[in-house]
């Protein structure tokens, strides 16, 4: 565990210590495009930020290469190497991509060319274990067809939910602490090899995204981009087939006895075709109702909107940091849920935890919807959207402050003090609050002192 914590201390440290200098570098390189319908940040922000993950991540397998409980795993395996190959390639797409905004088609292209690089050099699914019957082997075509589309599916989860400051990297790293946790106890508590280089890609691409968060946290100082989205989500990717299609079931020795009890006893191997898809379910769900939305309006499924889940959080009311805040609460729910309930499987007090979080989860969804007021007694205590309006001054108060101009001025001041209070619109609340601003703006544009 030290030499895994090592890695990925590593991995943050030297993605944390290059974001700065490729900002700097994507500044002075234009890779600041102008901000479209569908962005949310309102100031154009440099991108690049791929640059630095990538890095970390070649920084993350170099020193692995070099500690001698983890040196076996190149030793035995071909696939840091395969990974390593294909996230170069995509990583390349991706900078040209922030750069110069390359077609969709030809992206998907270079996606597809990046997985089977990896399949080539022996990163791919050999077979499934598939419950009640036992494992499965796949053929040559097979398995290419099956890894190609996983990892062609989880990078583009991943893009899609690059919306928000934060969002995509942090649900990342929520998913790969989860599928670590899992990846080291097939690892540690099985004794099996195999596990092995799965548990260091999700070691690593924790580390890439926590060392790249403190400069994408909202308000971001520089965007991942596709370099980073399309790098991370092949990373994800990785991690998933290595400990699906290369862990052989039958050397767990749990399919014996019968029928029932080897398909109860062999839940914890089942579980890798569920985790893959269970960290990275709200990406994938998103991206299944991003491409029917758009074919049904009759567009391109690669046409860019303001659907996506995030922008939905913030068309009802919740704020920036709230939505993403709140996204990770499910990724992390998702993620740890089915990660405990493989475990410890036989414990049906595992689902009202579960539950009951779903519940709360539910709540901070609908939190908008109600606008809650604090008491009277507690209102110097909470900040000024909870707080109740006050009511409008009296006429006679603004008639009497005028006693020392003339009889026009104290009429003036008598017609604002029956002026009604600025109202804020029906659609506006506390996450959102901006029209009661908007006229004072207006005023110290117009030379007004404020």
């Amino acid at each position: 565990m030290r030499d895994y914590l090592l890695t990925l201390c590593i991995t943050a440290a030297v993605t944390y210590l290059l974001t700065g200098p490729v900002r700097k570098f994507a500044i002075a390189a234009g890779a600041m495009p102008e901000i479209r319908a569908r962005d949310v940040h309102r100031e154009p922000t440099p991108r690049l930020g791929g640059i630095a993950m990538f890095f970390g991540l070649c920084a993350g397998l170099l020193v692995a290469d070099h500690l001698d409980r983890l040196n076996s795993v190149f030793a035995l395996s071909n696939e840091p190497r395969a990974l390593l190959s294909g996230a170069a390639l995509i990583w390349l797409i991706g900078v040209l991509d922030d750069k110069f905004e390359i077609d969709a088609l030809i992206k998907l292209g270079g996606q597809m060319i990046a997985a089977g690089v990896m399949v080539m050099q022996g990163l791919t699914i050999l077979w499934l274990p598939i419950p009640g019957i036992g494992t499965v082997g796949l053929t040559q075509w097979q398995g290419t067809l099956l890894t190609v589309a996983l990892v062609v599916l989880t990078i583009n989860a991943v893009n899609f939910v690059d919306g928000l400051d934060g969002l995509a990297a942090g649900m990342v790293c929520i998913a790969s602490a989860a599928f670590f946790l899992y990846a080291y106890r097939i690892w540690f508590g099985y004794g099996i090899e195999a596990a092995a280089p799965a548990t260091l890609f999700a070691a690593v691409l924790m580390g890439m995204c926590l060392g790249f968060l403190p400069h994408n946290m909202h308000p971001a100082r520089i965007f991942m981009g596709d370099s980073g989205s399309m790098l991370i989500g092949l990373v994800l990717a990785a991690s998933a087939i290595s400990i699906t299609g290369q862990v052989d079931p039958d050397a767990l020795k749990i399919f014996e006895g019968s029928t029932r009890q080897a398909t109860h006893a062999a839940l914890p191997v089942f579980i890798p075709l569920l985790l893959p898809l269970t960290v990275i379910a709200i990406p994938m769900a998103d991206l299944v109702l991003a491409i029917v939305r758009r074919t049904w309006n009759g567009q391109s499924p690669f046409a860019a909107d303001r659907g996506h889940l995030h922008h939905r959080l913030l068309e009802i009311g919740h704020s920036h940091s709230r939505a993403v805040f709140i996204m990770y609460f499910w990724s992390a729910l998702i993620a740890f849920g089915a990660l405990t309930y493989s475990v410890h499987s036989a414990s049906m007090w595992i689902m009202l935890p579960i539950v009951t979080l779903s519940a709360v989860g539910l709540v901070l969804l609908l939190l908008p919807r109600f606008r809650p007021r604090a008491p009277r007694w507690a209102e110097s205590f909470v900040p000024p959207r909870y707080r109740r309006r006050k009511a409008a001054p009296p006429a006679d108060l603004g008639a009497a402050s005028a006693t020392a101009g003339d009889a026009g001025d104290a009429d003036a001041d008598g017609a604002r003090g029956t002026e009604e209070p600025v109202r804020v619109p029906a659609g506006v609340n506390g996450a959102t609050a901006i029209g009661a601003r908007s006229h004072l703006l207006e005023r110290r544009k117009a030379g007004t002192p404020g």
